[in-house]
């Protein structure tokens, strides 16, 4: 939560050392498509480069966030989000975001405890676009890896395909290191509305934790 002081009448934010009023007005005549504002990345650029990404909230996905999620994928990717987060009151998953100062979503990513007896699965990890090599992906990683030594796990998992090697890079700095190939498959919504089947080799990674 941000609190910001008075002055003059109006709220103003400590982190972009604006008027609330006025962050609010260039949010609303300067929302993407995304669904994100130039003043929400501008927000969370400032903080990631003067307080660091640790300064930013982790907190878990809530129902209101889904219509906030378009920047991280196509429709089929929303709606997969939705019923995984179904799944949260089943304890089988949790789902988690980093919030921007006024409590946008702007980096996500599950811990699915279903697909290993020994270990939580990460999946679906996304930062925004206009928000990566700020450090919230290693974040969002931290906290999960918290939540599964919570579980009294001793592995965390995840997978990555073989033309992301900036991700792969960035979870080998993190202390994951290949253990096994396979074979991933998700269904995925083209531009005409069509449902299509995305198949792809990945590397599986593992760290203990």
């Amino acid at each position: 939560m941000v609190i910001g002081c008075r002055h003059m009448g109006l709220i103003w934010c400590p982190i972009t050392g604006c008027p609330e009023q006025a962050v609010k007005e260039t949010e609303r005549v300067s929302t993407r498509s995304d669904g994100v504002s130039d003043a929400v990345i501008s927000a969370v650029r400032h903080v990631a480069r003067t307080t660091g990404p640790g300064a930013l909230m982790v907190d878990d996905l809530c129902p209101k966030d889904l219509s906030r999620l378009a920047w991280s994928g196509n429709p089929e990717h929303l709606r997969s989000v939705a019923q995984a987060l179904e799944r949260v009151a089943l304890g089988d998953v949790e789902y988690l975001v980093i919030r921007a100062p006024y409590g946008e979503p702007v980096a996500k990513g599950g811990i699915d405890y279903t697909q290993n007896d020994t270990a939580g699965t990460l999946w679906q990890l996304a930062t925004h676009a206009r928000l990566q090599s700020l450090g919230l992906g290693a974040c969002l990683v931290a906290e999960a890896e918290q939540r599964i030594r919570r579980r009294g796990l001793p592995w965390a998992m995840l997978s990555v395909e073989d033309d992301n090697p900036r991700a792969r890079a960035l979870y080998e700095r993190l202390g994951y290191v290949a253990w096994r190939r396979q074979t991933e498959a998700w269904h995925y919504e083209d531009d005409g509305g069509a449902l299509r089947l995305y198949e792809t080799e990945v590397t599986v990674l593992r760290k203990r934790l």
